[in-house]
């Protein structure tokens, strides 16, 4: 029996090892041809979403153009090209696929990516493409509030398709994906934080326009032109005002002046938080030059609607501010506008004009203020009055709000809770899923030196600490190009001992919610911080002078809260002249 076995244990042997060979092939060439497939459909996908990429630069080309026909063409082609994509990375091998190790979490990323391209397409692009630009440009200084209420419904759907296409993006984890993949995504996720901003601001428009514009009865806002020659957090200091009223979509001027007119308050005008007085002591509520020493608009813009008050009893329902490079990008959609007894505005000469010419040709501070308020208000009225390129005109006032020079507080706090999201609101969020450093500079010397500063960024992301946290590297180079001399005594303002044209900035660099600043360094040696706190996130003060034609290099690490992502947004104070900037992220942080 024993040899018996041993005999007929050969054959089953062979057997199993045959049956066994057999499964592996089978199992070899299913994987084979999946991965053939795979490939295939993968160069599909990708050839998909590459022309529906080039189709998407043609439809923003062509709507900027006016150009309607052809981008419904346009759009067609993308929605297949996109839906092909979606097609092409949609079956069960591909999602299947999608689990399995190396190549798995590349397969995922793309099918997410051809979704939300395919969603933005179907969703978004169309409801944009029927928007009728027109409707949101004032005709004979009136706005037609009945056409902006009807084109909320369209703003919302493209908006809500934007959020949930950025949602998924966001959603893909770029550690380990492949450089090309990965690269994709992030560039997916710049454009599509952009679009976001541009469709969430355009729905609130819709929907808070009308009531804010009279809609339900006269409202009344004061407009601060910001002075970038001086500098503060928001910008510049609040140099002239106007007062404007709004009924039923009609805008008109009531009355202009200079801030400095409403004079100082022995007192702050309204209680200021431990945390605010430490940062900035009281001058928040005593002078109106000094409401925005605090980034956060609302703060400022409450503090200038009472001092505005007192002085002369007049309660308005919210407060909008603006600078002289704003006015600049209107004039490229409205043409030169002339003042009175002054040059004429141009697009190219505006910032120049006001931030630096009239001190040469103005010397009385008042008179400098009066020349800003009526410049300003030239081109608002220009503004209008004038029959306007509407693409051009919502194209500078989407520039303006992105550099955040476009700010607006209302006393109605339904509407402002509505406004809160939004970049115009001016709001440092106290809740945050991405880490959020904010970079604001503050005048030291009552000088008109701003005009001369040149400002770079680099915030670099670091890797994955074991404690959950990451360090970010903060570098601000500030460099000054005024002259050594010839200018006048209201530019240089106090002047600073050893040299008179030194300007000196104040940097308050905002960490995170919930980080913290931990060094800084000036021209590559340690340096002191003044620390503080504001709406729950560590502020680090630090004082640079800089002479003229020199650039000093300030330094700043920070670690961030607990956080998986590698990405950050930096906020900074807008200037004369644009900063040049760079986020440099990092992978995911697994946990």
């Amino acid at each position: 029996m024993q040899r018996s076995r041993r005999r007929s244990s050969r054959p089953r042997s062979r057997v199993g090892l045959r049956r066994t060979l057999i499964t592996v092939l089978v199992v070899a060439c299913l994987l084979f041809l999946s991965v053939g497939w795979l490939g295939l459909r993968g160069w599909q996908a990708r050839g998909h979403l590459l022309s529906a990429a080039g189709l998407a630069r043609e439809l923003g080309e062509q709507v900027l153009a006016g150009d309607t026909e052809q981008a419904a063409r346009t759009l067609s082609a993308l929605q297949s090209q996109a839906g092909a994509a979606r097609s092409a990375t949609g079956d069960p091998t591909w999602r299947l696929a999608g689990h399995a190790p190396y190549a798995g979490d590349d397969l995922a990323a793309v099918r997410d990516v051809a979704v939300a391209v395919d969603d933005l397409a179907r969703h978004a692009f169309p409801s944009l493409l029927r928007l009728d630009l027109a409707t949101l440009v004032p005709k004979g200084g009136r706005l037609d509030l009945t056409r902006l209420q009807a084109a909320a419904p369209e703003l919302s759907t493209a908006d809500t398709a934007v959020r949930q296409a950025r949602e998924r993006v966001d959603g893909i984890r770029s550690a380990g994906l492949q450089a090309p993949v990965r690269d994709a995504v992030e560039q997916l996720r710049a454009e599509l934080d952009r679009l976001a901003d541009l469709t969430s601001t355009a729905r609130h428009g819709a929907v808070l326009l009308p009531p804010l514009l009279g809609a339900g009865g006269p409202r009344t806002y004061l407009v601060a032109f910001q002075n970038l020659a001086e500098p503060r957090s928001t910008g510049g200091i609040f140099g002239a005002y106007a007062v404007i009223r709004a009924d039923g979509g009609k805008v008109q001027i009531l009355k202009q002046g200079a801030a400095a007119e409403l004079g100082g308050f022995d007192k702050p005008v309204s209680e200021l938080d431990k945390d605010m007085r430490g940062l900035y002591t009281d001058l928040l509520g005593i002078y109106p030059a000094d409401v925005n020493l605090t980034p956060h608009f609302p703060t400022a813009a409450a503090l200038f609607r009472e001092m505005y008050r007192r002085r002369t009893g007049t309660v308005v329902d919210g407060v909008l501010a603006t600078d002289p490079v704003t006015l600049s990008y209107l004039l490229e959609a409205i043409g030169p506008v002339p003042v009175p007894k002054h040059p004429t505005l141009t697009s190219a000469t505006a910032v120049k004009t006001l931030l630096s010419d009239a001190y040469a040709r103005i010397d009385a501070p008042k008179d400098q203020d009066k020349y800003f308020a009526n410049a300003a208000m030239s081109v608002f009225d220009a503004l209008l009055t004038r029959t306007v390129d509407p693409r051009k005109l919502l194209d500078a006032l989407d520039r303006a709000v992105d550099e955040r020079r476009i700010l607006f507080w209302s006393a109605h706090q339904q509407e402002q809770d509505d406004l809160v999201e939004t970049r115009v609101a001016g709001v440092l969020p106290e809740h945050e899923t991405v880490p959020t450093v904010g970079a604001f500079l503050n005048d030291g010397t009552g000088s008109k030196l701003g005009y001369y500063l040149t400002r770079s960024a680099e915030l670099t992301v670091g890797g994955c600490r074991p404690d959950g946290r990451r360090e970010l590297k903060l570098r601000l180079a500030i460099g000054s190009t005024a002259p050594s001399k010839g200018l006048s005594d209201s530019v240089l303002g106090l002047q600073l001992p050893g040299d008179p044209y030194r300007n000196r900035v104040v940097a308050y660099v905002f960490s995170p919610v919930g980080g913290t600043p931990v060094r800084a360094r000036l021209d590559g040696a340690a340096t002191p911080i003044g620390a503080g706190m504001e709406r729950g996130r560590r502020v680090a003060v630090l004082s640079v002078d800089i002479p003229p034609g020199k650039t000093r290099e300030l330094e700043v690490d920070l670690l961030t809260p607990v956080t998986r992502t590698g990405t950050a947004d930096l906020w900074l104070t807008p200037g004369a002249t644009p900063w040049t900037t760079r986020v440099n992220p990092a992978i995911t942080c697994e946990q």
